[in-house]
């Protein structure tokens, strides 16, 4: 990967750019059994990319029934984890090869900027991957403290058909996210890209089969979520379906888990984050620039975005005030200029459910301090300026319903006490932050808050070591570190009678 991205080398990238547009099963691409496709429109000037196979019912039953002839052949289910190991650090080495060429794909496909696309979600993907790589051979099973005579083994067990649907906002890393820990354990994983970003998903099959993969170890089915994504969570022959999206299509995969085989599931499903910010914190100025990125980086769709800034009264209008005055250096550009803060809406349906959203606050009496616009119609793509609301209340929809884009709503408070009841006044538990200089308040702010995350003076920190997701309606289980190797694998008890004689 180059050092420093220059317009001569995404042009030079852009040029060379091929499309992926097929299912990927069995180690093979190939068309939907229907011949069904489905438009690939970019929100960058909504032109058509290509037309991309529309996986229907018949193509999810071949991936499944492929999926698990493979995992009870055990050749890669019953291989040793220094095998499985080598595999996938090849498959993250592969992925750093084609870094720029992957960072193009997602830009294209869903309007964030080549930047972040670049420099923060290829290299975090490779990170991801090449963790969970390092980390298989040094996981032990265990033998349990029985009477004498017994021996009881505990053992962790790969759980066999794995799906994994992913969302449009971080199209590589999410799957990533899934991929790597999923395989790794030893699993048979079919992968569901969302109908919006297709492309990268493909791609990674062929660098997956690169690395030395089994064919019908890993298959992608791209398609929609009422129809592909639907009969992948219904299907009988499915052990366990991991996602991440919204809470209204989390809680259809719980249903379609009940109505089927009682599969496994893993929901991340978004948030609408608290960020508490006290009088008697420290660096204003920084506060504000961290607060305003959390908010407007990746155009708002950011599933921990720090969407409700909840300030005390004291500083509450100078603050506002100064992320107003932040907000108008993250005004969307051209996704493909390395110096754009922000790109892309998604597609026209998001960009027009951001800006309903935005006339719904007005008509509560939400205050607009900045933003509220549609912007570079021109371009023929989706783009909407940085937008903050003051005089908010917390009952409004703007505070209360998951926006997925860059709009914030500014609520004010007196004592911690209000803090608290207005953070936990909400039916997500994604994250939450808390700023402020006394440590007693900052550990009873964190103990109290109910949300898997919490930052105290900092927003979104992350590490692999470190599980995410949340409480509540913001999901089930954990994504990143050990923790996730729980989803994908199943815990066997075995015991044995021993003869003393």
């Amino acid at each position: 990967m180059p050092e420093a991205l220059t317009k001569e080398i995404i042009e030079k990238a852009k040029k060379n750019l091929s499309c992926p547009s097929q299912l990927f099963i069995d180690g093979k691409y190939s068309n939907s059994i229907t011949e069904k496709t489905f438009d690939n429109i970019s929100p960058i000037d909504g032109k058509l990319i290509n037309k991309v196979t529309f996986s229907q019912p018949e193509d999810v039953n071949k991936a499944v029934a492929v999926a698990r002839k493979t995992f009870e052949s055990g050749v890669w289910s019953r291989s040793a984890p220094a095998h499985r190991k080598k595999v996938i650090l090849k498959f993250a080495e592969l992925l750093k090869k084609n870094g720029l060429e992957l960072a193009v794909l997602d830009t294209l496909d869903v309007g964030k900027t080549i930047n972040d696309t670049y420099t923060a979600d290829v290299p975090g993907s490779i990170k991801n991957v090449r963790w969970y790589g390092e980390i298989i051979d040094k996981v032990y099973d265990d033998i349990a403290p029985t009477p004498y005579n017994s021996l009881a083994l505990i053992t962790k067990e790969p759980i066999g058909v794995v799906v994994a649907i992913v969302p449009w906002n971080y199209p590589l890393m999410m799957a990533a996210w899934k991929v790597g820990p999923a395989l790794v354990t030893g699993n048979s994983l079919i992968l569901k890209p969302a109908e919006q970003s297709p492309l990268t998903a493909i791609r990674m099959a062929e660098l997956l089969a690169e690395a030395g993969l089994p064919e019908g170890v890993f298959n992608v089915l791209p398609g929609d979520g009422p129809i592909t994504g639907k009969a992948l969570a219904l299907h009988n022959d499915v052990d366990c379906v991991a996602f991440t999206g919204s809470g209204e299509v989390g809680k259809k995969i719980l249903g379609y888990s009940g109505q089927s085989n009682m599969k496994r599931v893993q929901l991340e499903c978004g948030g609408k984050s608290p960020n508490v910010i006290f009088a008697d914190c420290e660096n204003l100025d920084t506060i504000v620039k961290v607060s305003a990125k959390a908010i407007f980086g990746n155009q708002g769709e950011v599933c921990t975005a720090a969407s409700r800034l909840i300030v005390q009264d004291s500083i509450k209008e100078e603050f506002v005030e100064k992320v107003v005055k932040e907000s108008k250096k993250m005004m969307p550009g051209d996704p493909w200029d390395p110096s754009s803060f922000m790109g892309a809406i998604v597609d026209k349906t998001q960009l027009d459910k951001i800006h309903g959203y935005v006339e719904q606050g007005k008509n509560e009496g939400a205050k607009v301090a900045t933003g509220g616009n549609i912007m570079l119609k021109n371009t023929g793509g989706y783009y909407y300026e940085p937008t903050v609301f003051d005089n908010v209340k917390n009952n409004m929809k703007i505070a209360q319903e998951e926006i997925f884009g860059p709009v914030l709503s500014s609520i004010t408070f007196k004592s911690a006490e209000e803090a608290l009841k207005i953070a936990n006044d909400t039916s997500y538990g994604l994250a939450a932050a808390v700023w402020t200089r006394d440590i007693n308040k900052a550990h009873l702010m964190a103990k109290r808050i109910k949300a898997g995350s919490i930052f105290v003076n900092n927003y979104d920190e992350a590490d692999l070591t470190v599980p995410a997701g949340g409480f509540k309606q913001s999901g089930i289980g954990r994504d990143n570190s050990y923790h996730a190797l729980d989803t994908y694998l199943q815990l066997k008890s075995t015991w044995i009678k021993l003869a003393d004689k």
